[in-house]
């Protein structure tokens, strides 16, 4: 009977170190800049496409499958992605304090993206409540030159206190500008 149990915790303990090893689906991610001595940094975590090209953003989808607040997507897996900028930004045409946020897209019209600013932040990636929006903004569009595998954030320089925020996933690239102040 004692073999049993120590048999048993040894299968238990090599579970838990196996399970320690194995490759996150949508591992934790992060795009940082420093524009004008001021950091914004965006943490989320970054889906893979997985053999699902041409299945992702499409109706009746992935996005549309996992997300109740469909078309409004969390841009990300898992928790919330989540904005922190030491300086007031302007986004677009919105005006973001100081802080921190949480980072949304609605994907309603596949040519022209919304990036949702919420005010909440520390939820869930699928807790989304309109009325917490900061506010939203029209994303620039375009087409990848390869299809991206992982879901990414990029945040560039465009010299002077300007950058750009973009994301990536699948067969969409969508930017935005912004101002740090």
């Amino acid at each position: 009977m004692r073999r049993i149990f120590i048999l048993a915790g040894l299968l238990a303990a090599a579970g838990v170190l196996f399970a320690q090893h194995k490759p996150l689906l949508s591992p934790p991610a992060t795009a940082s800049i420093t524009i004008a001595g001021k950091t914004i940094t965006i943490h989320y975590n970054s889906p893979r496409v997985r053999g699902r090209q041409g299945h992702i953003f499409t109706p009746g989808g992935l996005i549309q499958k996992t997300h109740k607040s469909y078309p409004v997507w969390r841009a990300g897996a898992n928790a919330a992605t989540a904005l922190h900028t030491d300086a007031g930004l302007t986004i677009g045409s919105l005006n973001v304090p100081a802080g921190n946020y949480t980072l949304f897209v609605d994907i309603a019209n596949p040519n022209r993206w919304l990036l949702i600013i919420s005010k909440q932040t520390g939820e869930w990636g699928l807790a989304y409540n309109k009325s917490d929006d900061l506010g939203r903004v029209p994303m620039k569009m375009s087409k990848p030159p390869a299809m991206v595998e992982d879901l990414k954030y990029t945040l560039a320089s465009d010299g002077g206190n300007k950058g750009t925020l973009t994301l990536a996933w699948e067969y969409k690239k969508a930017s935005v500008n912004f101002i740090v102040h």
